[in-house]
């Protein structure tokens, strides 16, 4: 076995002579073996080759220079496997998968390990038949450490993409560059768009939460894309047929505040729609303190409301008092009587100079209508804020 400077030199030099010949048997034993190998543009299979005499040229050195002692990390072990892949553009990692780099990897040693005996002394072949296999698993770690790194760019690109993409549902900037880069996260436009609005746990990474979201999302058949603002979590879901049933499906992993989701637009360049719901109800849900966890920003109008949200005005106007005004008979004014006399029937029925069951059917009528019971605490409060914005809307202020 070569085992002193000298000897190692000398096979190192015939090595070097018959770097040509060793790429060529490696290149040669891939595309015979390899079908998928052979479909490659001709700039992969180059950058391939160049890969092949990296290594090549990596193990000669390493094995003239330091051939007696163990492999150490690239800083420490200067220009052998942790250069061979220096060459190749990091986008081949994006063409070859690990697996198949494996594959090319473990070919390439074969058909070198068969073929160097032919330049070599026999007397030489048993160390360095050794030394390829000691310098194969370091070229193992080295490609493993390649596509390690190309995940981590690729992470933290997707990261940086995901918030500009959530960012400008935010800001009802969502066009055509946008719903481009969405795509490009895998966003699979599936139907209909809701935004949820949380906090951040206190408990966790936001990358461990974002995963949490996106699994739960996937295994309910949604979209998902995530983004934090401060201490709130946004989340935009796609394939969304009810907002709350959505929330619901992945509310586990915010944090303690409330969760408010935003009602259904159309696609995410409508997604801003949504959004802006949700934050509205998100400023104003703490009016509700029996809220529940999830709450829809559409259960929240009285408060939005109150707090100042024109659109949320505008709707009970135009969802609860204009249907009410326009129906047939005197359902406001009854309405208006059941509750200004305390809820009672009989008071309201002698206001209005009614039989009880008269009034019982006209509430009756003002729930099919409106979809609130009247009897129901939290749908009184939603009737008498609705008529109060109604009235004052038929009667703007005059100076």
């Amino acid at each position: 076995m070569a085992s002193t400077d000298e000897s190692r030199r000398r096979v190192a030099e015939s090595l070097q002579r018959s770097v040509g010949a060793l790429s060529t048997a490696a290149m040669t034993r891939m595309e015979s073996e390899l079908p998928w190998f052979r479909e490659l543009s001709a700039d992969s299979r180059s950058w391939v080759g160049v890969i092949v005499q990296n290594g090549l040229q990596g193990f000669i050195e390493w094995y003239a220079h330091d051939g007696d002692r163990a492999i150490g990390p690239p800083a420490a072990s200067g220009p052998a496997e942790a250069e061979i892949f220096s060459a190749a553009p990091r986008a081949l990692a994006g063409v070859i998968t690990l697996q198949q780099t494996v594959h090319l990897v473990r070919l390439s040693i074969a058909a070198v390990e068969s073929t160097v005996d032919e330049f070599l002394d026999p007397a030489d072949a048993p160390g360095v038949h050794l030394a390829i296999l000691r310098f194969g698993r370091e070229l193992a770690f080295a490609t493993a450490d390649v596509y390690a790194h190309a995940a981590e760019v690729r992470g933290a690109w997707d990261a940086r993409l995901e918030a500009l993409v959530v960012d400008a549902v935010l800001r009802a900037d969502a066009d055509e560059t946008v719903l481009s880069q969405a795509s490009a996260l895998a966003w699979q436009d599936r139907g209909k768009v809701c935004v949820v609005l949380g906090s951040l746990p206190v408990e966790g990474t936001e990358k461990d939460v974002f995963a949490e979201v996106r699994r739960t999302a996937r295994s309910a058949g949604m979209d998902a894309l995530c983004a934090s603002r401060g201490d709130r979590l946004v989340v935009v879901l796609g394939g969304v047929t009810d907002p709350l049933a959505a929330a619901e499906a992945i509310a586990a992993p915010f944090g303690p505040a409330p969760v408010v989701a935003g009602p259904l637009a159309d696609d995410l360049s409508h997604a801003y729609q949504s959004a802006r719901a949700a934050l509205s109800g998100q400023r104003a849900v703490f009016g509700w303190p029996g809220a529940p966890r999830p709450v829809s920003s559409e259960d929240l109008l009285p408060e939005r409301a109150l707090n100042g949200d024109g659109h949320a005005r505008r709707q009970l106007v135009e969802e609860v008092y204009t249907p009410l005004a326009e129906a047939k008979g005197t359902l406001i004014d009854t309405i208006a009587a059941y509750f200004a006399h305390g809820s009672a029937i009989e008071g309201t029925a002698r206001a209005l100079f009614v039989h009880p069951n008269t009034v019982r059917y006209r509430l009756r009528q003002a729930a099919e209508v409106t979809g609130l019971t009247p009897s129901n605490p939290r749908d009184a409060f939603v009737y008498q804020i609705a008529l109060g914005l109604g009235r004052l809307a038929q009667h703007p202020a005059r100076l």
